[in-house]
């Protein structure tokens, strides 16, 4: 199993974290597990009980006392975390999509703290005990819109902004610690079922293969990343779009 022996510290517990937190407890590892949701994580937690070691700890992680009240939950039970998955992220709006020149000044604040804060906490008290145990694999989760998309002017300039620290972080805590980023599409998601179906069809069709990625499309690439298998591995941005090419 790729990942036995390991402890993986994931955020959100969604379709998407919910799909790795699967994955990652197929290939063996022990879980913590956090989301903003108590049902949506303990219905996450609850169903992989029977399959590995899961710590569950409710919490809104774009706050940082809350972020460190999870990680300290992982590593009291685990004694070290292996894994970072930062999912954490979206638009905090019941309109998804809204041009920057009506956009207020509170949505671009709440979109980069959601897309960025809680990375940010989870790093700064994570990232040290894997420097000092010389391994330790970081996952960001970007967005092909980070590339720039018509009425997403803050989400696609926070999910830049979560391109470029994984670069930086890659840089600054290598060689022990592997950063990578997932670039991922138009995903089936709840959130994603409440958009309307044109807007769908757009992305299908961009799609070279001609449909929306599923949560278990992102849980594989997540495993590759996360395992030994890429380590050789870090800075890279790793699309799972379709064959969608995201670039400044």
């Amino acid at each position: 199993m790729r990942l036995s022996g390991k402890v993986a510290l994931i955020t959100g517990a969604g379709p998407m974290g919910a799909a790795i937190a699967r994955r990652f407890a197929e290939e063996g590892a022990a879980l913590v597990l956090t989301d903003i949701s108590g049902s949506r994580l303990n219905a996450t937690a609850e169903a992989l009980m029977n399959k590995t070691r899961v710590v569950a700890h409710r919490a809104d992680v774009t706050v940082r006392d809350e972020a460190l009240a999870v990680a300290e939950a992982g590593l009291t039970a685990f004694g070290h975390v292996d894994i970072l998955c930062n999912l954490v992220g979206g638009v905090r709006d019941a309109t998804l999509y809204q041009p920057v020149l009506t956009m207020s000044e509170k949505r671009w604040d709440d979109t980069f703290a959601i897309n960025l804060k809680a990375s940010l906490h989870l790093i700064q008290r994570l990232a040290p005990d894997m420097l000092e145990r010389g391994s330790g694999k970081i996952l960001n989760v970007s967005s092909v819109n980070y590339a720039g998309e018509a009425g997403s002017g803050d989400y696609g300039a926070a999910k830049a902004a979560v391109a470029s620290l994984t670069r930086s972080l890659a840089i600054e805590l290598a060689p022990a610690v592997n950063v990578n980023c997932l670039v991922p599409g138009l995903i089936e998601t709840r959130a994603v079922e409440k958009l309307d179906e044109a807007l769908k069809d757009t992305y299908r069709t961009r799609s070279l293969l001609k449909r929306l990625g599923r949560p278990e499309d992102i849980a594989n690439a997540a495993l590759f990343l996360c395992s030994s298998e890429a380590d050789y591995i870090t800075g890279h941005l790793l699309p799972v779009s379709g064959g969608m090419i995201a670039s400044l």
